[in-house]
């Protein structure tokens, strides 16, 4: 029996409403899903816990915070490689505690310093600072253990200021991530799994076209 052109046309126009519907099924589930119900898909984009919204730092110079060495020279370890401008021009890792530097202490300052050392040839963009608001220091095992780190005084005017800036809750065990720009950004729990502050760096760090 041969085919008609109506029946023809019959078969595409089903052919069509098939592919139609094969197409618009899914775009109306997730529309149904989205909207007439209180499911939402999870998305986790970072590991730390966001400062919202982000705090813009007061810009201090490094004179303005410098801790004297116990000899009285004013190059403590660690200041010979900050910059002028203290949490400017590349990416920050701080902690904040007292110079005696507890177990929280150490253990944040390790995770901070094999973190930065894990990023390889991009760790020249990140620095770290140990705000120091108490107790000062632990000269000897800052030098040995933590070479190259920055060392403020949070006591001073300026040091106060900025020290305002930052979340007080949690801070024993907390490390604070800023931006080149010296913007407090982020947060993470020292006692955690630190893979989870490493991947992050290296995302802001592949996405950042500053410092």
């Amino acid at each position: 029996m041969s085919t008609t052109p109506e029946d023809l046309r019959a078969r595409n126009l089903r052919m069509l409403g098939v592919l139609a519907g094969l197409f618009l099924l899914p775009v109306l589930f997730a529309f149904y899903m989205y909207y007439g119900t209180d499911w939402r898909p999870m998305k986790r984009v970072n590991h730390g816990t966001l400062i919202t919204p982000v705090r813009s730092l007061p810009a201090v110079s490094l004179n303005q915070v410098r801790l004297t060495a116990p000899d009285g020279s004013a190059t403590p370890p660690g200041f010979e490689a900050a910059p002028p401008d203290l949490m400017r021009n590349k990416w920050s890792i701080v902690y904040i505690g007292a110079g005696n530097c507890d177990e929280p202490c150490r253990q944040a300052l390790y995770v901070m310093r094999q973190t930065r050392l894990s990023l390889n040839n991009e760790m020249s963009r990140v620095g770290r600072l140990f705000f120091i608001t108490e107790n000062c220091c632990a000269w000897e095992f800052l030098e040995h253990e933590h070479t190259g780190l920055v060392l403020v005084d949070a006591t001073t005017p300026a040091g106060t200021r900025l020290l305002h800036e930052f979340p007080a809750d949690g801070r024993p065990y907390s490390l604070f991530i800023v931006d080149p720009l010296g913007n407090l950004m982020m947060s993470y729990d020292a006692r955690q799994n630190p893979k989870g502050l490493l991947e992050d760096l290296k995302k802001l760090l592949r996405l950042s076209h500053i410092g």
